[in-house]
Order: C-alpha cells, then structure tokens, then sequence
C-alpha cells in the first residue's frame, strides 16, 4: 500500500475564498479533503482569507490542492503566489490559469488556431447593444468574461431583452461577452492528464445549464455514455484535447462544448478547477472510465509534481 504521507507530505486543501463562488468552493474542497483523509494523507483545509500568505507559511506545507473557484483561485492569482513561495501545487500554472478565467482570451486564442467556437462580441458600453443586435441576431447568450458556475448569465431571444442582461452581467464584471447562441446538445469532456475522460451529454429544462442545474436542481439530467457513436465521440476527445493544449492548460480540467444540428462542434470554454461536489462532471466522468473519487483525487494531486 503506498504510504501517502511519505509521498506528499503535509497538504493544505485550498477552498472557500471570496469569489462569487465560495460557497461551492467550500462544497468541492470538503470533499476532496475528505477523500485525502481517507487515504491516509495528511490534509489540512484551509478557508482563504488575507492571511493566507502567512497560513501557508506557519503551516509549513509541502504541497496544495488548489478547490478555490473563481477569482482569486483559478484565474492565475493563487498560482503566482505559490510559484513565488515554491509550493507545489495541483492542475494549471499561472498562464492558463488567467487564460481560461477569461472568456474573450480562451476564444480568441482558439480562433486563432481555427478551432470552432461561436461567434460574440464584447460590450463594455450601452451603446454598443444596438450593434450587437444587427450583427448576431437573437438568440444569443451573455456572460461577464472573468466568472465560472454561470454566474451572470442569461439566455436573450428578443431586443428588448438585451439591456437587463448586460446589466446584470455588468454586476459581476464591466466585460462582457455576447455570443450567438447555438441551439443543439451540450457536451462536456473531462481531461485527466494525458486521458480523456468518456464525454458527458447535459440535459436540462432550463434554458441552459445555469448555476441552478448545475448545483442545485434535481432534473438536470447526465448521460454517461453520451449517446454518440464512438467515433463521434472521439472527434469531439480529439477537439477538446487540442482546445485544452492551445491555451496551455494542464493536469486537470475540462472543456466545454455545443454539438449543433448539423453536428458540427462548438468549444465553449476551458475550466481549469472544476468543481467536485456530489452533482459535479470530473467525478462522473471518471466513474464512468472506472476511476473511483478516492482515486481521482490522488490523481489530481498527482499533478502538483509538475510544479516542483
């Protein structure tokens, strides 16, 4: 039996924080911590305020696992302090950490390299909805560019619509991004260092996986399978790994994606510290590939051995 302990020595389980997404932050690190534990390692939790610098410090850690959602956590912040202090750490470094945090970097970098994803524009200024209108039509989607869990966001299908939804995108973040919306099947597909995990098919009564399906409602349903022919499947593996590589992303995470009518895909976007509470895609995915949450957990901490 590996002696965990031996291996990873003391580890400070990041969670909580004061992004827009504490309070599943708190839910994901619990359990990882709890799985850590169980294991046999020696985990800490610790809830991230300003002292976190001398917390980590005083703790004398050797490593961290990082389940700090949004900003602070995953958006390249934490990862540059930990560099700065030589504390390993789990899933992506700084760079794609901020990449993946910002909506409007993710899609350009792709398009860039001629990677599929729908089309948008950025508002920063009410006048610029007139535009938009003209330019994407309707239906489209609106979201603030720096938050995760679909915090501020809302599905437009009429004009008038359209300035309460940047309003309250607006709340969250003064960039917005409007994107044409793509009406077919959403996907999700997780990546565990070099294994892509079997794809996830959501479905939902809402008019999209909001925060709502995602965390609290119980008739979001996950088809795992998916329900595509395998080699659908593994077109949409073979996009989503490349979509997670372009921007540097790293260890662990997943890309999400829109598969039309026409089943052409459409990449979304990259989450680097996805979440891990009892509705969430990685665990999932990973059951489904025979990886049980115990596992996946060392796994993920496995990846802090590539920033030492």
């Amino acid at each position: 039996m590996t002696d965990y302990t031996k291996l990873f020595g003391k580890v400070a389980v990041l969670l909580g924080g004061k992004s827009a997404e504490r309070e599943i932050s708190l839910l994901s690190g619990d359990a990882v911590l709890q799985a850590l534990k169980r294991q046999g390692v020696d985990a800490h939790a610790l809830d991230v305020g300003d002292d976190v610098l001398e917390r980590l410090q005083q703790g004398k850690f050797d490593r961290v696992f990082n389940m700090l959602h949004g900003r602070m956590g995953e958006d390249g912040v934490i990862q540059g302090v930990l560099e700065v202090m030589d504390l390993p750490y789990t899933g992506s470094g700084v760079m794609a950490s901020a990449i993946c945090m910002d909506k409007l970097k993710t899609k350009e970098i792709w398009c860039a390299n001629q990677l599929p994803t729908p089309e948008f524009r950025v508002v920063t200024k009410a006048d610029q909805l007139e535009q938009v209108n003209i330019e994407l039509g309707f239906p489209v989607i609106v979201k603030p560019i720096h938050e995760g869990s679909s915090i501020g966001m809302s599905k437009v299908t009429h004009a008038d619509e359209l300035y309460t939804a940047w309003e309250t995108a607006r709340e969250f973040d003064h960039q917005v991004l409007i994107e044409k919306w793509v009406v077919g099947k959403e996907y999700t597909v997780a990546i565990l260092n070099d294994q892509v995990l079997p794809a996830i098919c959501l479905e939902t009564p809402n008019d999209f996986y909001d925060f709502e399906a995602k965390y609290k409602s119980d008739t979001t349903r996950y088809l795992c399978p998916c329900g595509l022919h395998a080699e659908q499947e593994a077109i949409l593996h073979r996009l989503c790994e490349k979509a997670f590589a372009v921007v540097g992303a790293s260890g662990w995470g997943r890309v999400d994606l829109m598969l039309d009518a026409q089943q052409q895909p459409w990449l979304i976007e990259v989450n680097t510290l996805p979440g891990m509470t009892d509705h969430s895609l990685v665990p999932m995915a990973a059951k489904q590939a025979g990886i049980s949450f115990d596992e996946l957990v060392i796994r993920i901490l496995n990846t802090s051995f590539e920033h030492e």
